[in-house]
């Protein structure tokens, strides 16, 4: 009969090639190194190849620990999906998920209460801030994924959703007949706030920003004011504010897409679950 691979040693074996060391290993696991070393002696008997190679700074793989590692990922990640649907309780543990203010303002709600229904054991921390400075949580590995707007031009197959970015001011929106327009935008870095400006300056309308803050709230509330208009997407828009016509001196603003983004390439479980979960439910909110 052919070998078999546990899961218990596949586990060990990717927990040693993310901490590269049998310590690090040894104490995410809760075993002894001597435990974990008897364990990896096991599975390259199971597979009949050297999967690890003992250096003076750690452990490398082997040629054939990195073929299985690739098989050991998909295999986990399979075993963990199917148990979590089995046993009707879902994924358990903590994933940090980022995405900018007014995302988590329109789609938040049901995207956190669908999951929190089918996973009732994992927490979701969220981190809100603009694309830009989530991308660079991503890249420090201070959050797992994030909902990220691309430029509209990138048709990529992994765009879940387009927005249309639109101005926005209160009823009547007396500021709209201003020498200067007040504007109420994100921070500089946004895409909308570059947007916004470049449109009006390419249409040559005098503007200038009476507000700036990435807090959706803030931007609303001047709005409502009567002090500014703004810019922001369509599905954001209040019931009581209005969306203004556009015209020679408030030009059509573009539209972006949403994608989600990760910190690295292979994703636990729970991350994964959760990004799948935003791919199926996001298109319809």
């Amino acid at each position: 009969m052919q070998p078999s691979l546990d899961i218990d040693l596949l586990r060990s074996f990717v927990v040693i090639t993310e901490t590269k060391a049998l310590s690090r290993a040894a104490d995410r696991v809760g075993r002894t190194q001597a435990a974990l070393s008897q364990q990896m002696k096991r599975l390259e008997e199971a597979v009949g190849q050297p999967l690890l190679q003992r250096t003076g700074r750690g452990v490398l793989l082997t040629a054939h620990g990195e073929q299985l590692l690739v098989h050991a990922q998909r295999i986990l990640r399979c075993h963990d999906e199917a148990m979590a649907e089995l046993s009707g309780q879902g994924f358990s543990g903590t994933l940090r998920f980022g995405c900018p203010d007014d995302y988590a303002t329109v789609f938040l709600p049901v995207l956190l209460r669908g999951f929190a229904h089918r996973h009732p054991h994992a927490l979701v921390e969220v981190s809100c801030a603009p694309t830009s400075h989530l991308r660079e949580q991503l890249a420090r590995h201070a959050i797992d994924l994030a909902l990220v707007s691309v430029p509209d031009g990138e048709r990529s197959a992994s765009v879940i959703r387009r927005e249309q970015l639109v101005w926005v001011g209160c009823p009547g929106c007396p500021v709209m007949e201003s020498e200067s327009l007040p504007l109420a935008l994100s921070h500089a870095d946004n895409l909308d706030h570059t947007w916004a400006r470049q449109a009006l300056f390419d249409c040559g309308r005098a503007h200038h920003v009476a507000y700036a803050s990435s807090s959706l709230a803030g931007l609303i509330a001047l709005v409502r004011s009567g002090q500014a208009i703004a810019v922001m997407t369509r599905t954001a828009v209040p019931g009581d504010l209005q969306i203004l016509a556009t015209g020679a001196d408030l030009p059509v603003l573009p539209s972006f897409g949403i994608t989600v983004e990760f910190a690295r390439e292979t994703h636990p479980p729970l991350v994964e679950a959760f990004a799948r979960h935003i791919r199926a439910h996001l298109p319809g909110i």
